[in-house]
């Protein structure tokens, strides 16, 4: 199912707001928005810098449970990344997901094993989640059950996920001193469990722009 570029242009908004919770913003999170009101063919792209409320994106991307369900794995899939997912993002997915009338229970073993869970580092709205460690020895596969249900659509929504997630870990690299070698840095991108998770999206998304739209997907390789 392709999107309306109403359903586009919030979900872009969504995902910035997840991405911006955290107070990061780089240069290279800018360029993307930018390539992305581009793709939308946007006529007031000023709008994409504006953070947006559960109620209004729940008002555009609910009704519909697939859509907003996926709206829901990429905003996690944005927010893990970079290999954290902090309190500020949980936060707002948690709102998001509550918004649009859904209760991912595979959420929480992400809350459980990458959130700090001190009592008050916990919004009120949310000590629900605080719990014991889970006793399952993977508390992930659930949540990467879920990741994985996520299917490609719409070939703006794969350009935007090839451009997000890297091709190769931009930590892996040699240090260099007077022409050798001293020292390798290990891709430290393999260290996000959910590492898999972003690949094969990022791959299904290629997959689709080259077999369904038949686009050449060399700029993102």
């Amino acid at each position: 199912m392709k999107y309306t570029d109403a359903q586009m242009a919030v979900w872009l908004r969504g995902l910035l707001s997840v991405a911006w919770a955290d107070g990061s913003y780089d240069s290279s999170e800018q360029a993307l928005i930018l390539q992305m009101a581009h793709d939308l063919q946007l006529g007031d792209k000023d709008v994409l810098y504006e953070s947006i409320s559960p109620e209004d994106l729940a008002a555009v991307l609910g009704g519909e449970g697939t859509t907003g369900e996926n709206f829901l794995r990429t905003a996690v899939l944005v927010s893990i990344a970079d290999g954290v997912y902090s309190q500020p993002e949980a936060d707002l997915i948690y709102k998001y997901g509550e918004a649009l009338g859904l209760n991912i229970e595979a959420l929480q073993g992400l809350e459980h094993t990458l959130c700090d869970h001190h009592e008050e580092a916990v919004s009120p709205a949310r000590q629900d989640l605080v719990s014991p460690p889970h006793p399952h020895p993977d508390v992930l596969y659930p949540l990467k059950d879920w990741l994985d249900d996520l299917e490609i659509h719409d070939p703006r929504l794969a350009r935007f996920l090839c451009k997000m997630i890297p091709p190769q870990c931009p930590f892996e690299r040699d240090i260099v001193l007077f022409g050798h070698k001293i020292l390798h840095i290990p891709p430290l991108c393999k260290l996000n469990p959910l590492y898999e998770q972003l690949v094969g999206l990022r791959f299904r998304s290629l997959s689709y722009l080259a077999e369904d739209c038949k686009e050449d997907i060399s700029p993102y390789i």
